[in-house]
């Protein structure tokens, strides 16, 4: 494949939205690959892409995800980009990517995963049991927004978008007590000497499915990019997003119902566990299952047909 590989003249072109998250993952996946290839940094192009979803952002900061468009917002102009050509691969946050991708394309190549932990971020507390009594608390994710509600009903939970330094500064102009990251979008932006964080354990807020992962989306038919993905493809990452995306997907999961799941291995078994909340925070459903590795994708489609079965028909819907 050697002749095939891209080049200063005729680089590989990786498309991406253009927060400082997204162009990080970016050129993690450019240094992987100009790594496994023995390629300059020149055979490889950053081709930042905007979407309807971060204009709809910036216009709309203060209104939910859901009522925005969910998820593909975020995919929408990137994919197309790839789908047309004018990329060569796309690099997502797996957390946010919807469960099925477009006609045409594939996502099965993923980086080593992050650490898949929330963060608590305050400037004033510690941990969530430190809040008063009332204390208005920012998250722009139904899930946490659901899990806090669960956990300490008495807080009042507002919209809260942006990134880290939009959020830190909203702390300290006192708009909340507190918001929520991913640990592992702070490690790979570098910053989490400089952010008040308190990781939180998955036995006390259980993370979104695929929360600390790094997809690369390419073309069903690109055999070039199908074979040097292959040489960063991290393995054991891969089998645990199959089983949680296998449970989202047949729970329906989108940015509008509070789900989380989280697969870990241990040699050949593989052990996930999944919870569905009502938006309110008035209950949560949990489950749990342990398996050969090789079936974690059955063990996701199982896991969830049991919750849906427990939790019955509306279980997803607001109350009044």
């Amino acid at each position: 494949m050697t002749k095939d590989l891209p080049t200063p003249a005729a680089p590989l072109k990786i498309g991406t939205r253009g927060s400082p998250l997204a162009l990080a993952q970016a050129h993690e996946t450019r240094d992987r690959l100009a790594s496994a290839f023995e390629l300059p940094q020149e055979a490889f192009e950053i081709v930042v892409i905007k979407t309807t979803g971060d204009d709809a952002a910036l216009i709309a900061r203060d209104k939910p995800l859901k009522e925005l468009g969910g998820k593909g917002l975020f995919t929408k102009e990137i994919e197309e980009q790839l789908l047309q050509g004018g990329i060569d691969i796309a690099v997502h946050s797996m957390k946010d990517m919807p469960v099925a991708q477009p006609e045409g394309l594939i996502l099965d190549c993923y980086l080593p995963r992050e650490d898949v932990r929330d963060a608590f971020i305050s400037p004033g507390f510690e941990r969530v049991k430190d809040l008063p009594e009332g204390a208005v608390v920012g998250t722009s994710s139904l899930r946490r927004r659901a899990q806090l509600l669960v956990a300490r009903p008495d807080l009042q939970v507002v919209e809260f978008r942006g990134n880290v330094q939009t959020r830190l500064k909203k702390l300290n102009d006192g708009v909340a007590s507190c918001s929520f990251l991913a640990m592992a979008g702070l490690r790979r932006l570098g910053m989490l000497d400089e952010v008040p964080a308190t990781a939180i354990e998955p036995e006390d807020m259980l993370p979104a499915v695929a929360q600390g992962a790094i997809g690369i989306e390419r073309r069903t038919d690109d055999t070039r990019m199908a074979e040097m993905l292959d040489a960063i493809h991290d393995g054991p990452t891969g089998e645990r997003l199959a089983a949680e995306r296998a449970f989202l997907a047949r729970l329906d999961g989108s940015c509008e119902t509070p789900i989380a799941g989280l697969a870990e291995l241990d040699g050949g078994s593989l052990r996930l566990r999944g919870e569905i909340l009502r938006p309110d925070g008035s209950e949560r459903l949990e489950d749990a299952v342990t398996g050969a590795v090789e079936d974690g994708t059955e063990m996701g489609r199982e896991m969830a047909v049991r919750l849906l079965e427990r939790a019955g028909p509306g279980f997803f819907d607001w109350r009044a």
